[in-house]
């Protein structure tokens, strides 16, 4: 009777591990509708194949893509992006505090050296008397959000990035709340009165930005709008 309880609870334990490792792969798969509109995976849920920089700031954990707490750092794609579609969710802590760098270089501060578009928790107290556009999805220093869209603390949201020129839009949970043109927005100067080079990039790569609190990121997927040469 002992070795079958045995048996029984390796088995037990067995399907679990098969239902994780398909969960995993499963929140990396597209949908029929992405895969026909030309969209392609960017994180299989198993490693951290296809991103370059910060990688010990980040594992694969359950199929999502998390950033260490005390540690993150500037995670990038391994490729550069000019027009493109960007589509992610992310689920966010107490404090929470990230970026998403677009149209950067690397090894330097992307807000300024490209574009960083916020990823914050917007009920954090800590965060109360941030300026507009330090809040998250704005492009920092440059345009504010719309803010009360964000999910509370806990849950997933879901976000669309969409470049495309001069125009960048952000869309949260299926808000609208950012939808501007870069150029007009730094001229003659920027909100914050800083110098942001970086918007003047055609392209650059794509990272996720963290300040060391922990974040998991799910079904990161892209559609190079580039015209083909």
């Amino acid at each position: 009777m002992r070795r079958m309880l045995t048996l029984v609870g390796w088995s037990a334990i067995l399907s679990l591990v098969v239902l994780a490792s398909a969960r995993s792969v499963l929140s990396a798969e597209l949908t029929e509708e992405e895969k026909k509109d030309g969209f392609v995976s960017l994180f299989n849920g198993k490693d951290l194949t296809g991103w370059v920089g910060a990688t010990t700031g980040y594992v694969a954990e359950g199929g999502n893509l998390v950033c260490l707490k005390e540690k993150g750092g500037n995670l990038y794609t391994k490729d550069e992006y000019s027009d493109f579609i960007y589509r992610f969710e992310f689920k966010l802590e107490p404090g929470a505090n990230n970026g998403l760098g677009i149209r950067a270089p690397q090894g330097c501060d992307a807000a300024y050296c490209g574009m960083e578009l916020q990823i914050l928790d917007d009920s954090a107290e800590v965060y109360k008397n941030l300026k507009p556009y330090q809040y998250h999805g704005s492009i920092y220093g440059v345009v504010a959000c719309k803010r009360g869209h964000q999910k509370k603390v806990g849950e997933w949201n879901v976000q669309e990035v969409v470049v495309k020129g001069r125009q960048v839009k952000v869309i949260l949970n299926g808000e609208t709340i950012v939808d501007a043109d870069i150029d007009k927005e730094s001229t003659p100067k920027t909100v914050d009165g800083q110098n942001h080079p970086g918007l003047k990039r055609e392209k650059g790569y794509i990272g996720f930005l963290g300040h060391g609190a922990r974040i998991e990121f799910r079904n990161i997927r892209i559609k190079d709008l580039a015209e083909k040469k």
